[in-house]
């Protein structure tokens, strides 16, 4: 039996062994270092016995893989922790996620102080350094053991599993999991954790199942790292637009209301409409799109012809009932249908192509209210949805001008840095969820390859991520938790315009069918501000600030040139205010940067004697005195280009 390794290297045996043996042989720092391993590229337990040629990488705390494996083993000492300082709590799942693990369970809500006292009984478990054996069950056996065990979640998901799936539990000491692994060999590899928080969470997500409490928590191989790690967290708690953009007065929910439905103030309306002009203004002026308007609801039939009410009803607000009403209205998920209608509402020539469609388009789509987070996932949002109905030989030009776009906007916001691109693919196992056939698909996104690699744009491809009628391009963002969503969607669709009966005439007077690319320029008006208040922390770009520039009079005798400076910066179109609280300046000044004001503006005698303002920037601090005009024509250039001035520090600032 050949074993080669990740160094290219062959080792050979006669019998088989456990890939735990085989980084024994390799060296013992190495057996003691591992986590799990990958065979054949596929991760596995260290316990896994290999008896046949392949290829092995040992990964330790320092991959990805045996990182996770680090994570999962200290989900089951919380578990084992959780039993013995409650022990009528149920047990649901336990995984590692990207930064960290969790574990839910049937039981009361955790305060902070109990998650500190099973963070004690963790290290207890630990400090004993039990070993964790895996196991197998036969079905049969796997269920009436946990049944014996009263634990009525791993019931249910056994009974889920296939019949001849292979059954597997860890046992360490006393305790023993349902799990598939990969485990560490002790829980002596549990060395640096910390438990972060608790929530409630639906079993399996659904919300009409039980409410279950979830523990959060992370770990690592170093104390070093975990420490790292837990800084990072607290800035993210620091940046985290759900906290941050309510404490800026940027929007709110209200639980009459309902979920998922954000109410935006003045300061975080302005922001959306600032957003809202640049892209309109963009798409119309400069990339040759015409703007249209459409209704909110649409009768069940126009869903039923584009494929969404068989493909996304479950997703969709439907008003009426099919069996009793003679018409079912539902409200839009998305704009395509309707804009479809607008460009066969004359006919187009080739000549006519591309007609370039956009619309700021208001959506609904039904959430499952435990997904509901601030603006990231809402139940109605806004979005930049276009569509351009293109002639066959247009499309792949026409599809990198969209990725242009995307990446315009992206450069113009500062987060161009911050994403990734995704080849999102359809599932050949998963028919149903798709309309079309394999050769168009398979064509469809070979296409798409070929153009992002062309871009030289780096990319990863998502089996089961595409649109039910076409591939895509998801450009995506994680939040400051590490969660991922998608910002920008750019989709090719060689299908829908078949079932739209949409056509154009060509040169020879014949109708042919159109291609669609469905795509956003920025995205999302909601995710989009819930980004840019996480990348920026509240301190956006002067031209996106609500407040822009806030005037100090250092005493109520210098109001009325207050006033008069005020009047010259709302006639630039600058958005700005004055202070004219009968307060200290330098409470003023602190008070305004706190509230990440740009620039603030002086006035006193000196000032009003000679048409001066004294700046004081987030930027620099102090910029000294400048005549109003030069001030004036610099702020208004900053705003035109839509500079992103960095902050430099300042020494003695306050």
């Amino acid at each position: 039996m050949k074993i080669t390794l990740k160094d290219g290297s062959v080792k050979e045996y006669d019998n088989a062994l456990s890939a735990y043996d085989v980084a024994h042989d390799i060296s013992e720092g190495l057996a003691r270092a591992a986590c799990c391993a990958k065979i054949d590229g596929k991760t596995e337990d260290l316990r896994t016995v290999i008896d046949h040629d392949c290829e092995l990488a040992i990964c330790t705390a320092n991959d990805e893989e045996g990182l996770a494996a680090i994570r999962h083993t200290a989900s089951h000492v919380l578990a084992e922790a959780v039993k013995n300082l409650f022990p009528n709590a149920k047990l649901a799942i336990g995984p590692s996620i990207d930064t960290g693990f969790y574990y839910d369970f049937d039981h009361e809500a955790f305060s902070r102080e109990d998650l500190d006292a099973l963070e004690a009984e963790m290290k207890k478990i630990v400090k004993k350094g039990e070993k964790l054996e895996r196991f197998t069950l036969p079905r049969a056996e796997a269920i009436a053991f946990m049944e014996e065990r009263r634990e009525p979640y791993k019931v249910e998901l056994i009974q889920d599993l296939p019949e001849d799936a292979e059954i597997s539990f860890y046992r360490q000491g006393e305790f023993v999991d349902l799990c598939a692994g990969p485990h560490l060999m002790s829980t002596k590899g549990v060395k640096a954790f910390k438990l972060t928080s608790s929530s409630m969470a639906y079993w399996r997500g659904d919300s009409d199942k039980a409410r279950l409490q979830r523990i959060y928590g992370t770990a690592y191989n170093k104390k070093e790292d975990l420490e790292a790690h837990l800084e990072r967290m607290e800035d993210a708690k620091r940046r985290d637009h759900n906290r941050l953009g309510r404490e800026m007065e940027l929007f709110t929910t209200v639980d009459v209301i309902g979920q998922g439905l954000p109410l935006f103030t003045p300061k975080g309306t302005k922001m959306l409409m600032k957003l809202q002009r640049w892209i309109e203004d963009l798409e119309d002026k400069e990339w040759g799109y015409v703007r249209t308007r459409t209704p909110l609801m649409a009768k069940s039939d126009l869903y039923k012809m584009s494929g969404h009410w068989d493909h996304y009803k479950e997703g969709m607000f439907v008003l009426g009932d099919e069996e009793k009403d003679k018409e079912v209205y539902a409200l839009r998920p998305m704009t395509c249908p309707f804009q479809y209608y607008v460009y066969k509402n004359t006919q187009k020539s080739y000549r006519d192509l591309p007609y370039r469609m956009s619309e700021t388009s208001t959506l609904f789509r039904n959430e499952d209210s435990g997904e509901m987070h601030g603006l990231t996932r809402v139940r109605q949002f806004t979005i930049t949805e276009g569509h351009l109905v293109v002639r066959p030989d247009q499309m792949v030009e026409e599809f990198k001008g969209c990725i242009a776009l995307a990446k315009h906007c992206l450069t113009t916001l500062g987060v161009e840095e911050d994403v990734t691109y995704h080849l999102s693919k359809w599932d050949p196992e998963n028919r149903e969820k798709y309309i079309g056939e394999p050769e168009v698909w398979n064509e469809t996104e070979q296409h798409i390859r070929d153009i992002l690699t062309e871009l030289e744009i780096p990319f990863v491809e998502d089996v089961g991520e595409a649109a039910f009628y076409g591939p895509k391009v998801d450009i995506n963002a994680k939040n400051v938790y590490g969660k991922e969503d998608t910002m920008i969607t750019i989709q090719w669709d060689a299908l829908l315009a078949e079932q739209f009966d949409m056509y154009y005439v060509d040169q020879n007077g014949d109708k042919i069918r159109p291609y669609i690319i469905h795509r956003t320029s920025m995205g999302c008006y909601e995710r989009t501000l819930a980004w840019l208040i996480e990348k920026y922390a509240g301190k956006f770009p002067t031209w996106l600030c609500p407040e822009q520039v806030r005037v100090l009079p250092i005493s109520e005798k210098y109001e009325a040139y207050a006033a008069k400076v005020l009047g010259e910066l709302r006639a630039r179109d600058i958005d700005a205010e004055t202070d004219n609280r009968s307060e200290k300046i330098g409470f003023k000044i602190r008070e305004a940067r706190l509230a990440r004001v740009p620039y603030m503006l002086v006035v006193g005698q000196q000032e009003e004697e000679e048409g001066l303002v004294s700046v004081r920037s987030r930027f620099v601090g102090d910029e000294g005195q400048k005549p109003l005009a030069e001030f004036l024509d610099q702020i208004c250039e900053e705003i035109r280009i839509k500079e992103i001035r960095k902050e430099e520090p300042q020494e003695g600032a306050k």
